[in-house]
C-alpha cells in the first residue's frame, strides 16, 4: 500500500466535503454531484472518521464548519483548484496553441508587452494569454506553462533560466530640466519622486542610496507613489526624477523620451527568471515560446 493511500482519504470525499462547504447544504451538493443526499452524508462521514475529526455542526438551519472543517477547508479547496488547473492544461496538452504566463504587471508591460508583439509576427498561429499579478509565490506557477519570477533564480520546485539582471538608475524625462549630477548629493538635492516600496520586494530612494554607503531621509512633502510604474509614469510625466529599472527604462532611454540623472546605478545581484514547473509536461507551444524568448535574453 503506497503512502497516498494509507495515509490520504479518498478524492471522492474530498470533492464531496468541498461541494457540501461551498453549497452550504448536504442536498444542494447531492444534486450538483448527482448523488442522493444520503450518498454525500456517508462521504462526509468517511472523511471525519479517516480525519479523526467532525467536520460539519449539523444544526437546525442549516449546517456551519467546525474549527476543524475551517482548516481543513483552508488546505483542501486550493489543493482541488491547483489539481483541477493542471489536469484541465494537461488535457489541453499537445494540441493546444494556447501559451500561459504570470508575471508582475510592470514586467508585463514594460518588458513582455513589446517583445510579444515581435513574437505575434514571427508565430501568428500562436497566442501568449499573460496574467499580471504583483503577489506572485512560487507555488502558483504550476497554473500557468511559464512564470517570471524576480529573485535569486532557486526554486526548489521550478526550473528557471535567467531573462535580465537587475540594475537600478535615475531617471527623468528629458523635458524636466535639471542641474547636471556629478556626486550623490547633488542628486539627493533634486526633486526625487519616492517610492513606497513596504508592500513590494524592491528598492526605495533610501535603499538605493544604501547601496553606495550614504543615508537619505526623504522629505515630508515628497511626492510618493506605491507601485514602480506609478513612479516610472511620475517621471514620463516630468514630475522629478525617480528610480528606474534597466527591464523598463531602457526603450524610453533609446527612444530618446526619458534620460540617465547620473551614471551612479546599484547591481542587486537579483535578477527575473523565466520559471515552469520542473514535473509539468510542456506542449510544442510552451516549448516553442520559451526557446524563443531565451534567444533573445
Amino acid at each position: 500500500m503506497s503512502r497516498f493511500s494509507r495515509h490520504l482519504p479518498p478524492l471522492d470525499t474530498l470533492i464531496a466535503f468541498e461541494a457540501v462547504v461551498r453549497s452550504g447544504s448536504f442536498t444542494r451538493a447531492a444534486s450538483e454531484l448527482y448523488l442522493t443526499q444520503s450518498a454525500v452524508s456517508k462521504q462526509i462521514k468517511v472523511l471525519e472518521e479517516h480525519l479523526g475529526a467532525v467536520l460539519f455542526e449539523r444544526r437546525a438551519r442549516g449546517i456551519a464548519l467546525t474549527p476543524a472543517g475551517e482548516g481543513f477547508n483552508a488546505i483542501v479547496e486550493p489543493m482541488l483548484e491547483s489539481l483541477l488547473a493542471k489536469v484541465l492544461r494537461l488535457k489541453s496538452g499537445h494540441g493546444s496553441r494556447n501559451v500561459s504566463v504570470i508575471c508582475t504587471h510592470a514586467v508585463a508591460q514594460y518588458w513582455l508587452f513589446p517583445r510579444l508583439l515581435r513574437f505575434n509576427e514571427q508565430h501568428p498561429d500562436l497566442t501568449v494569454n499573460i496574467h499580471a499579478n504583483n503577489e506572485i509565490s512560487e507555488s502558483d506557477i504550476g497554473n500557468y506553462d511559464f512564470g517570471i519570477l524576480y529573485g535569486h533564480g532557486h526554486w526548489s520546485s521550478l526550473k528557471a533560466s535567467k531573462l535580465f539582471d537587475e540594475a537600478i538608475y535615475p531617471i527623468a524625462s528629458v523635458k524636466r530640466a535639471l542641474p547636471t549630477v556629478h556626486s550623490l548629493s547633488e542628486l539627493q538635492a533634486l526633486p526625487l519622486i519616492q517610492l513606497d516600496a513596504s508592500a513590494w520586494n524592491c528598492l526605495d530612494w533610501q535603499d538605493w542610496f544604501a547601496h553606495q554607503g550614504l543615508r537619505y531621509q526623504a522629505p515630508a512633502d515628497a511626492a510618493t507613489f506605491n507601485q514602480v510604474n506609478l513612479v516610472f509614469e511620475a517621471v514620463m510625466q516630468g514630475m522629478g526624477v525617480g528610480l528606474g529599472w534597466e527591464f523598463m527604462a531602457r526603450e524610453r532611454i533609446d527612444n530618446g523620451s526619458i534620460r540617465q540623472v547620473s551614471a551612479f546605478v546599484v547591481h542587486t545581484g537579483q535578477a527575473d527568471y523565466l520559471v515552469h514547473d520542473k514535473q509539468a509536461l510542456r506542449s510544442p507551444a510552451a516549448q516553442v515560446f520559451e526557446d524563443w524568448l531565451l534567444a533573445l535574453s
